[in-house]
């Protein structure tokens, strides 16, 4: 009878180790990081629940020509969007917004993506994601890490394209290439460089191409915490 017992609680132990060691394989699954998440938290995604405004210019520089560009102010948890451009100002709230706003809207969210590419590819979510791998950047020839952003073709104001995004160890982009339509061909090229911290915000200011005085540019940034 002493044996039976004895059996009973060593096979009691037995379970609850196994139990036990199933609970943290399901829980290391649960917090393993997609690889978007990681290249977000890399440029501080963590910090985007306290930003209550985002500043900043939008510009393209091409050789001696410096753009004015346009500038935006914007309350993410409002979603109220401010931009001036020249002369020109507008306001409004994206959920209430008219045909009149769609052209100033098209433009915000162009300018955003640029400035925030790393949350788009967590906020993004109706877009598919490829798995990692190696492959040589095109401008600057380094082997780094890549994944392709694909969006579906339809919905949205550029429905279909496609985004190279090539990344190092730290998980920080260093350089990306836009392909229109998802084609074969790339539509453009550019380097992720000169990263600011903004309150713990990582922004690349440049995006240059591998030929040529071009720089698409951010002046004027800022980020404000609550």
């Amino acid at each position: 009878m002493k044996s039976l017992y004895l059996g009973l609680i060593c096979l009691l132990l037995v379970s609850a180790c196994k139990s036990e060691k199933e609970d943290i394989v399901i829980d290391e699954e649960k917090n393993e990081l997609t690889i978007a998440e990681k290249i977000a938290n890399a440029h501080g995604y963590e910090h985007w629940k306290n930003v209550s405004e985002v500043k900043f210019t939008f510009k393209v520089d091409r050789d001696t020509i410096k753009e004015k560009g346009r500038s935006w102010v914007w309350n993410p948890k409002q979603d109220k969007i401010k931009m001036t451009a020249g002369e020109t100002s507008v306001e409004y709230i994206r959920s209430q917004m008219d045909s009149t706003h769609i052209r100033v809207d098209r433009g915000f969210i162009n300018d955003k993506f640029w400035l925030l590419v790393p949350f788009q590819l967590v906020w993004d979510t109706s877009a598919t994601i490829s798995e990692p791998e190696k492959a040589e950047s095109p401008i600057n020839k380094e082997q780094l890490d890549m994944i392709t952003i694909t969006y579906p073709n339809e919905g949205g104001y550029t429905p279909g394209d496609a985004y190279d995004i090539y990344y190092d160890g730290n998980y920080m982009i260093k350089e990306w290439v836009f392909r229109q339509g998802n084609s074969a061909e790339p539509s453009l090229a550019n380097t992720f460089e000169n990263y600011k911290d903004f309150n713990g915000i990582k922004i690349a200011i440049d995006h240059k191409k591998d030929d040529g005085n071009w720089n698409l540019n951010f002046t004027d940034v800022s980020i404000t915490l609550e």
